[in-house]
């Protein structure tokens, strides 16, 4: 059996294995034909030569992205284990382009290779399409170009609208009038907006209208003119509303369209408005299309493991 022994001299042995060794635990994961050992400042690896060599090159990617950040997560392991290309290409696609300063000087980046591709398609395309599971960023991403936009000037308004399907819950039961009833269910919007924008200011920008949220049937008869426009959980529109939605768009315009097609809360016999939109405009010049996935996920590690678990039992059913 091959050996490796990689010493680690310039970085904190400690912080780099992560608490109770769990940076190690994941490589083992990466590498399940390779047996790892990590003790003192030295990791050694044993297994096939070809498999050792692919490792000691990513463990130093893992180790000069550590020295450069003094920092390590799941998510930044996982990218530099899995990700194509060189030191440079991974790092821009973990630290991702800086879309602005948001509340309280918070830093608002494309977090995923993917994120980053968004962030590019809709420099090129005036209408967009991003498609993928819970947890990927496409809608805060969306949120994050639309208030960089308005900074910038290069619109007038934002305008953020949901269908008002309920997802297995009734509106109706909520206490209220109309908006004490869709805030809540509007409430992702707002807690994207309240990243990026302070909230004295937030608040006069929605009093103003400057920033609209509504559900979809306020959009209907409007002509969306010098406006960011996100319609988010689009998978809930039906052919109707889609084509309502989309037709909307008026000089100066830039529309983000996010859904997830596995989450549909329509009635069986009505047709996603998503999944037939992004079929027939698939060749349409001008619209681009994204499809994230759950290598996107930048929620609780558990996350990707529910999304792959779920994923398997609908394909086992379908």
């Amino acid at each position: 059996m091959n050996e490796l022994i990689i010493e680690l001299t310039e970085i904190n042995p400690k912080d780099f294995f992560g608490p109770n060794n769990v940076n190690i635990d994941l490589l083992k994961k990466y590498y399940p034909k390779l047996k790892l050992v990590a003790r003192g400042n030295k990791i050694k690896a044993y297994g096939d030569e070809e498999l050792l060599e692919e490792f000691d090159k990513r463990l130093d990617m893992l180790v000069t992205h550590f020295g450069k950040y003094n920092k390590l997560d799941e998510n930044t392991i996982e990218r530099i284990l899995t990700s194509e290309g060189g030191q440079e290409e991974i790092d821009a696609k973990i630290h991702g382009e800086i879309l602005l300063h948001g509340a309280n000087g918070r830093l608002i980046k494309a977090q995923t290779a993917n994120q980053q591709r968004l962030v590019e398609l809709m420099r090129k395309n005036d209408m967009v399409f991003a498609i993928g599971p819970a947890g990927t960023g496409k809608t805060y991403t969306g949120v994050a170009l639309a208030v960089k936009a308005l900074k910038e000037k290069q619109v007038r308004r934002i305008i953020l609208t949901r269908p008002a399907v309920e997802a297995g819950e009734s509106l109706g039961f909520l206490p209220g009038d109309l908006k004490e009833k869709l805030d809540p269910y509007m409430q992702p919007l707002y807690d994207a907006l309240r990243d990026m924008i302070p909230a004295e200011k937030l608040a006069n920008y929605i009093e103003t209208g400057v920033i609209q949220i509504a559900p979809m049937a306020f959009m209907r008869g409007r002509t969306l003119d010098n406006a960011f426009v996100i319609l988010d959980e689009a998978q809930n529109t039906s052919h109707a509303q889609m084509k309502m939605f989309l037709t909307r768009m008026g000089k100066n315009a830039k529309f983000i369209i996010t859904g997830d097609p596995g989450q549909i809360d329509l009635p069986r016999r009505i047709t996603s408005g998503l999944k037939e939109a992004i079929l027939v405009l698939k060749d349409v010049q001008g619209i681009g299309i994204l499809y994230l996935d759950d290598k996107d996920v930048i929620r609780h590690r558990l996350v990707k493991d529910i999304i792959a678990s779920y994923k398997t039992i609908e394909h086992n059913n379908a």
